[in-house]
């Protein structure tokens, strides 16, 4: 892998600041504000940020870029895609829940829902990431999809989700801001930078460079999965297409290694047999 120094430094720095950011969320709605319940108050409302951030933007980043992870590329890539799909799947859940902690609270306190530019495009965010996360299931997962249609949605695919992924972290920064303006109305307000302002600044900075990171890793091409070298995509017509990355069925890790084992224990008996058939043909010469 070229630059694979770089890419772990990328990618120590993301998980690092990863985390750091759901710290941060929990920090901030357990010691600036009420906690976390279920009751229909300020608590339950607690719940969005926690979950997108963890789900929407953390748990989504390593998603994207767990096809770049140089020491799975000896795996089965059809498991690849399950560990893809099911990341999304657990994102996508924490995100719905997240939306529905915030309509319950505005319900319960009679408070307007989808008014602000923030509930726009969030709610299209969660839109388009389940449709993204249901036809990627029905054409990249499933075997029923033919490869032709595969390598045409695959660039519209991977625009869409970084498309997304980017889309969620500005709405997360739209969503801070109109919290802070909501919640520090009185002294000390928003405009003087009490802490819980500076804090909660500081947490839009890590999720943006968070994002960043996982973008550059994302897209840089010398990082890229390489295609698999023992397997084949058979056609209808029993071929194998060309420029199509190749796929394996049912392989795991260490099904390569084993059958390069196998492979040249067969080869040295058959240079044993050869050797026997001479031997044998020499001697009655």
């Amino acid at each position: 892998m070229e630059g694979y120094g770089l890419f772990l430094v990328l990618l120590v720095s993301a998980l690092l600041l990863g985390f750091l950011s759901v710290l941060f969320a929990l920090v901030w709605v357990f010691h600036y504000r009420e906690g976390l319940s279920w009751d229909g108050g300020s608590a339950e409302f607690n719940w969005h940020p926690v979950l997108i951030i963890t789900g929407f933007i953390f748990i989504q980043g390593i998603a994207i870029i767990v096809y770049r992870l140089p020491w799975t590329w000896k795996c089965s890539k059809l498991l690849i895609k399950f560990i893809h799909a099911g990341l999304n799947t657990l994102a996508m859940i924490l995100a719905i829940v997240s939306l529905v902690a915030v309509f319950d609270f505005h319900n319960a306190k009679n408070i307007p829902n989808m008014y602000s530019l923030h509930s726009w495009i969030g709610l299209t965010a969660v839109i388009f990431y389940t449709l993204q996360l249901v036809l990627g299931f029905a054409v990249f997962l499933l075997p029923f999809a033919p490869v032709s249609l595969r390598a045409s949605l695959m660039p519209i695919h991977i625009y869409s989700g970084l498309l997304i992924f980017a889309t969620v972290i500005a709405t997360a920064l739209m969503g801070f801001t109109e919290k802070l303006i909501f919640a520090l109305k009185t002294a000390p307000a928003y405009s003087t930078s009490p802490p819980e302002a500076i804090f909660v600044n500081t947490l839009g900075l890590l999720i943006v460079i968070f994002g960043a990171l996982i973008l550059w890793m994302a897209t840089r091409p010398h990082w890229k999965r390489p295609p698999e070298q023992n397997s084949k995509i058979q056609q209808p017509n029993g071929g194998t297409p060309e420029g199509t990355e190749e796929e394996s069925t049912m392989t795991d890790c260490s099904n390569t290694d084993k059958s390069d084992v196998e492979f040249n224990s067969e080869a040295a008996a058959r240079k044993r047999n050869l050797k026997l058939d001479e031997v044998g043909q020499r001697s009655t010469m």
